[in-house]
């Protein structure tokens, strides 16, 4: 059977770019059960709540919810579970001297089949205080004006 080609999200984590200013982002490979991937290629995963955590040099993701295969037996999968990122030793150096920083963490921002095997895209990223927020909407919503306007002079409407 010929591998899949291409890449096909399965699940984003959209508020997370409304609450971090996202400082850099990493494409991580999962650790994953035979379950577990046949879930995800449902389509059927949940990054709320999802964080990326460090312990004796590695990286998991805590809190990803891959629901239980509805086909699987006992051999299915716990659906929070703990699951380990395959990333290369020197991206996880330069992601963990990042980390060092105060208020820095890291999230995950998509679930997605490239070329049939699961990956995770992480972000290092800042939390937003509220006001950064309001700032971050104020200016998108007057670029959008402006695009509006800019719109409708080419087209000789105004």
């Amino acid at each position: 059977m010929p591998r899949e080609q291409g890449r096909k999200v399965v699940a984003s984590n959209r508020k997370a770019r409304h609450d971090y200013a996202i400082l850099d982002t990493y494409e991580a490979g999962m650790a994953l059960t035979g379950t577990e991937v046949k879930s995800l290629r449902l389509g059927r995963a949940s990054l709320v709540d999802a964080f990326g955590h460090e312990n004796n040099g590695e990286i998991f993701l805590h809190g990803m919810h891959i629901p239980e295969y509805t086909q699987g037996t006992w051999t299915n999968h716990e659906p929070r579970r703990t699951r380990k990122l395959l990333l290369h030793r020197a991206e996880i150096f330069k992601m963990l001297g990042k980390l060092r920083d105060d208020g820095v963490t890291l999230v995950p921002l998509q679930v997605y089949f490239e070329n049939g095997y699961a990956k995770v895209e992480l972000a290092v990223a800042k939390g937003k205080k509220s006001y950064d927020k309001r700032q971050d909407l104020a200016t998108r919503d007057a670029n959008k004006e402006i695009n509006r306007a800019l719109g409708r002079r080419s087209k000789g409407m105004d």
